[in-house]
């Protein structure tokens, strides 16, 4: 009885609208949109493995994150031209996971497999490290369980890491997500502030936190794979509420602007479920509070099809950028919404 309470007793103190999700990908209308074909240029010998993150600048250059035979961070400008290659056989790549691009126009890329989080300024030089890479001659690692057995995540210790996001303060907000299931805050120089989540289902649980967004206001929106909602939390880890009938959320992002939107991908590839798979690839437009209120695309590696979106960019509301996985490509969405 004792876990059933205390659920219970979490969904209390929460706001009324919790467990009332407006999240309904049923009979929303459809987004008309267009792919631009072969956007991307890349040199003469030089290849795209798998597409795992992509994000835009101020100024429209493209950062796409591949996996090929070396974990790679590529720049483009906005007409999709090859501009240069940033961190070469850095000690920090591994196995990609995330690429993001902060205000200031810093880069940031996410590594599964260094479990490291790396800022590159606009030079493309290294800035602030989160994190440090797993050593053979360190041995196995030490673990520390809680009372029920779960793992103790700790502090500055990534356990396969997957995104990361800011507030405007440039505080900063980690998804610690194949290992440790958690969120945690840091400062803008990287001291440790907060963490939120272990393993399961319950209220602010996570199963596989795969992506993150920060709104205006600081509230911290997180993709719960594996529990296959979105969570929302304060600026401070609370949680305030969490939206479900979203598919598989793989990857989410919110639009700069006034009126900001959340898009959320359903990319389920391994559904067993017909009605979800045939939802697989679906891109869901979102209003801040859960509410769908138009989709596109569907499953499938023609242009404009998608095959397991990986990462997407939406600085602009309709100007989406998607990296996919399984397609070993990025794409550039224009959308056309109805007035």
């Amino acid at each position: 009885m004792k876990p059933t309470l205390a659920i219970l007793a979490a969904l209390a103190s929460l706001s009324p609208a919790f467990g009332q999700s407006k999240a309904k990908a049923q009979n929303v209308p459809e987004i008309p949109y267009e792919s631009a074909p072969n956007f991307l240029k890349l040199p003469a010998n030089l290849y795209l493995g798998e597409g795992i993150g992509v994000a835009t600048n101020s100024k429209g250059h493209i950062f796409v994150y591949t996996r090929s035979q070396a974990t790679r961070l590529f720049e483009f400008d906005q007409k999709g031209t090859f501009v240069r290659e940033i961190g070469e056989g850095l000690y920090g790549f591994e196995f990609a996971h995330a690429v993001r691009v902060d205000p200031q126009d810093n880069v940031w890329v996410v590594d599964e497999g260094t479990n490291m989080v790396i800022k590159f300024n606009p030079e493309g030089r290294p800035v602030l490290l989160l994190g440090h890479r797993p050593e053979a001659v360190e041995g196995l690692p030490t673990l520390v369980l809680n009372a029920v057995g779960q793992q103790v995540a700790e502090p500055y210790t990534f356990n396969r890491p997957t995104d990361v996001a800011w507030d405007a303060a440039g505080d900063i907000f980690v998804s610690d997500g194949y290992g440790n299931s958690r969120i945690a805050k840091y400062d803008k120089n990287g001291r440790f502030i907060a963490s939120v989540g272990t393993r399961g289902n319950g209220p602010g649980q996570l199963n596989t936190p795969h992506t993150i967004a920060t709104d205006a206001k600081g509230n911290v929106y997180v993709g719960d794979r594996g529990n296959a909602r979105i969570q929302v939390f304060d600026n401070d880890l609370k949680l305030k509420t969490q939206y479900d009938q979203v598919g598989n959320p793989w990857a989410i992002c919110i639009t700069n602007g006034p009126h900001q939107y959340l898009y959320s991908s359903n990319s389920n590839p391994d559904s067993n479920n017909s009605e979800q798979a045939a939802q697989t690839g679906e891109i869901y437009k979102m209003e801040l509070d859960g509410t769908i209120i138009g989709k596109f695309g569907h499953a499938g590696k023609q242009l404009g099809e998608f095959s397991t979106v990986h990462e997407m960019d939406c600085r602009s509301e309709n100007d989406v950028f998607v990296s996919e996985i399984t397609a070993w490509r990025v794409q550039k969405l224009t959308l056309h919404p109805k007035k």
